[in-house]
């Protein structure tokens, strides 16, 4: 096969097609077969590869070997018989609405604010775009709604290979300089660009577009864009997640965020007074608890690491010259214990570091105050923090 002239570039909506076997062998994925002429996309330029059936042997992925294309097969197939191709369109056409409209909204990009496309990956429900400068969330609006109208125009999208001296007048968007025998596809009045893939033949034919995401990256912008299908999926499942999220909130859909706002709202003035019961609650424990010799010891139920070392703070006020400390089984299959320790600052560090290695924990602070773990069973952390600490 000539490259560049496949089946696939000359008629790129050839849903079926018929080859003679050029050679088959066994890889470590699969049957590598390379037919006469194909018109199984390879995986390039961004673009994934084309999937579907060689006779009755399935095409997993397909890849560009030099001149030759190589499918890969989930059966062999024998050198010199005719075999009739059938590519999963769909997948196809899919491809095609998103390269094409993927030109457009880079274009439009390059010409409105100068910045190139360095960056480009077709995943199954998005695409991801790069670009070399920093755009903000309006901008990108505006380029998404500059790129509807151009799928809305229905403007030809054409090819051409130019010669070495048009191709040296031309302008147009590359990430390096070409030479020889180059394809250009011209996306209307929006976008030129030298490019491997397939592409629809009209703009209209892109359908629905939608920017998904945007934000910095690198230095730079990037962009989630979905177009055709693609965009309609990901708009019906937004419609189902609003729904759902509706009926949580027991709101009208277009009143959510309000719910929302409201709920969260609702739960920080729940989290201040639950958290003004448990500091309450903290200096009760405190007010009645008595030192064992030089140690304040207290194991408390499930609290937060935050809410023991609040404990321990108000544990040292109450206590100022003893050594506190304060622990809370964490929820794990194993015996492991959080703590806060307040100790003396002059000596903290060395009793930490004793501690934890004699109880299997981890952890650190400063200024006497010491937070991590024990992973060991509650009567041997008993036992040795009363003889570490109480005298």
């Amino acid at each position: 096969m000539d490259a560049m002239n496949e089946l696939f570039y000359r008629d790129p909506y050839a849903k079926e097609f018929d080859a003679t076997v050029v050679s088959c062998k066994e890889g470590k994925d699969g049957y590598e077969v390379v037919l006469e002429d194909t018109a199984f996309y390879p995986e390039g330029g961004g673009q994934p590869a084309d999937h579907g059936l060689l006779n009755s042997s399935h095409v997993t992925h397909v890849k560009r070997s030099g001149q030759d294309i190589i499918h890969i097969c989930d059966a062999p197939l024998e050198t010199g018989r005719l075999v009739h191709g059938k590519i999963d369109w769909d997948r196809r056409f899919d491809n095609m609405q998103n390269h094409s409209a993927e030109h457009i909204f880079s274009g439009l990009i390059n010409k409105k604010y100068g910045f190139d496309n360095v960056g480009f990956h077709m995943d199954d429900d998005v695409v991801t775009v790069d670009f070399n400068g920093e755009l903000t969330d309006e901008q990108v609006s505006e380029i998404e709604k500059a790129t509807v109208q151009a799928i809305a125009n229905n403007e030809e999208v054409k090819i051409f290979f130019p010669s070495s001296e048009e191709l040296h007048e031309l302008q147009y968007r590359s990430k390096k300089e070409l030479s020889g025998n180059v394809r250009i596809v011209e996306a209307g009045s929006s976008d030129r660009c030298a490019c491997c893939g397939t592409h629809v033949r009209r703009t209209g034919e892109i359908g629905a577009f939608k920017v998904l995401e945007s934000g910095k990256h690198r230095g730079g912008t990037r962009v989630l864009i979905a177009a055709g299908q693609r965009a309609l999926n990901d708009y019906a499942k937004k419609i189902t997640q609003t729904k759902e999220v509706s009926k949580l909130l027991s709101a009208k859909p277009n009143e959510i965020a309000k719910a929302v706002s409201k709920l969260l709202a609702d739960d920080l003035e729940k989290q201040a007074l639950s958290d003004r019961r448990t500091k309450k609650y903290f200096e009760m424990v405190a007010r009645s608890t008595q030192a064992e010799g030089n140690l304040v010891l207290i194991f408390e139920d499930e609290l937060t690491p935050f809410e023991l070392k609040r404990f321990a703070g108000i544990l040292k006020e109450q206590f100022p010259t003893s050594a506190i400390a304060v622990l809370s089984q964490a929820k794990s299959d194993k015996p492991v214990f959080n703590y806060v320790l307040a100790l003396d600052p002059q000596k903290a560090p060395e009793i930490s570091k004793s501690l934890n290695k004699g109880l299997c924990g981890r952890g650190g602070g400063r200024d006497g105050l010491i937070q991590g773990s024990y992973q060991t069973d509650k009567e041997t952390i008993e036992k040795t923090l009363r003889e570490r600490l109480s005298s």
